[in-house]
């Protein structure tokens, strides 16, 4: 299963479940053999979760155990995985000390993870290497406050200073480090962990269920900042079939965005706002075929998969974006849907609003949205139709009128028009996206 060629380690992190010096906080409810007997199985778990990753991607895998020895830990889940004792230290110092190791042998992408969380999927892990292409540090929070997975592309011992462990601070400290280092941060799905009595229903959740959800055939990826108000109709519109999942990637948003999110039953991840960043995490962390990148203020039309599936499986098709429409019913709405149709279709040049769809492949090979403040969607654009033919489908999206009430119609597109002039006259896009958010009254 291991595999000294790889650039990416994944490391398990677990104990030799000894009665009576594991789970200790269980004790009391299953006994000192049955509390040992659960981290057993969670360990066994877990490693069954992610079998198929270690084989398919032939990722070096590392066993970090604290307690018994090479040899019981051999007895127990066999010969063919490498063991290392655990160092000495806090949890944080050990992980400290398992990264630097990792790094010293070469390895560029390592991830990890505990046997604490059973609803660990391979999926999950998977996303992780993946975003390490994009991001300094993948985060997995666990719903009590610390994290399940960490992931890092370089060493960063400070990540691991000064924070307290075993407290409900663990994962919020980590990050606030993290933002005085400058990483560019990522978290994944949060999960439940198994230490109190109360945990145990988790476990038995989770033992019994299969990770079987089909391969979707489609990922649609919502970044979001501030939008509780709209998120629900957004997210009732992408409702189809199985092989359709929803990824959203919030950007610290400070209203209950997050919470409209969890109500779905959505992949959440999130990261520092930026719709670039935003809608890049969720593309690395998505498992489609094809990628629908939607604003959150923005709902899809009915029936919208066999259009964008029969787009974009066309010979020469690279991308597509549905037509545009806009939640209101004043003519100066109906004029600039006019306008924006005729410009996309004849130009093959949609804009985020749109809902841009592009195949995950070929997504990846661009490298995902330039890292830009502003006229992300139209660079990513203009790279696509060198690639191939970028069409528009014969259904609408819905979006919301806001943006234009804010300010009026014509006050609106002047403003895009001349963001879009002056990215073409050679304006820095920071500069560009300070001028329109001053136009916006979004502050400086």
């Amino acid at each position: 299963m291991s595999r000294t060629n790889t650039t990416e380690r994944l490391i398990l992190f677990t104990r030799y479940p000894e009665p009576g010096k594991t789970k200790t906080r269980l004790i009391s409810v299953l006994g000192s053999r049955g509390a040992a007997d659960l981290q057993k199985q969670m360990t066994e778990h877990v490693l069954r979760r992610i079998g198929h990753l270690l084989s398919n991607r032939g990722v070096d895998m590392e066993v970090r155990y604290e307690g018994g020895n090479r040899r019981l830990m051999e007895q127990w889940l066999g010969s063919h995985i490498t063991y290392r004792s655990q160092s000495l230290g806090d949890i944080g110092s050990r992980m400290a000390k398992a990264f630097s190791q990792a790094f010293t042998k070469g390895k560029t992408r390592v991830v990890i993870v505990g046997s604490d969380c059973p609803g660990i999927t391979e999926s999950t892990v998977r996303a992780a290497f993946d975003l390490l292409d994009q991001f300094d540090l993948v985060l997995g929070p666990a719903n009590d406050g610390g994290y399940y997975l960490i992931g890092l592309r370089q060493e960063e011992s400070k990540l691991f200073e000064d924070v307290p462990w075993d407290t409900a601070e663990v994962g919020a400290r980590t990050l606030e480090i993290a933002d005085q280092l400058g990483l560019r941060w990522v978290t994944v799905e949060p999960l439940d962990d198994v230490d109190r009595a109360e945990d145990i229903e988790v476990w038995e959740r989770e033992a019994t269920r299969r990770e079987s959800s089909p391969h979707p055939a489609i990922s649609i990826v919502i970044p979001t900042l501030n939008e509780e108000e709209k998120l629900a109709a957004a997210l009732a519109s992408t409702k189809s079939s199985s092989h359709v999942e929803i990824v959203v990637v919030d950007g610290c948003s400070s209203d209950g965005t997050t919470e409209v999110a969890k109500s779905f039953g959505v992949r959440l991840l999130t990261t520092a706002a930026g719709r670039a960043r935003q809608a890049n995490a969720g593309g690395l962390a998505a498992r489609g075929d094809v990628l629908i990148f939607l604003h959150g203020d923005t709902q899809l039309p009915r029936g919208f998969e066999p259009y964008v599936l029969d787009i974009i499986r066309k010979p020469g098709v690279v991308a597509g974006a549905f037509a545009l429409g806009i939640d209101g019913w004043e003519l100066g709405f109906r004029i600039i849907e006019m306008l924006a149709n005729f410009r996309s279709r004849l130009l093959q040049m949609p804009y985020g609003d749109q809902g841009i769809f592009i195949k995950g492949s070929v997504f990846r090979d661009l490298g995902g949205f330039p890292d830009m403040v502003i006229m992300e969607d139209f660079v990513l654009m203009r790279r696509l139709r060198k690639k191939g033919k970028v069409t528009i489908a014969p259904v609408a999206v819905k979006t919301s009128a806001r943006r234009w009430r804010e300010l009026g119609v014509l006050r609106t597109t002047l403003i895009n028009q001349a963001v879009l002039l002056g990215y073409f006259l050679g304006g820095n896009p920071e500069r560009l996206a300070r001028w329109y958010g001053r136009q916006r009254g979004l502050g400086n």
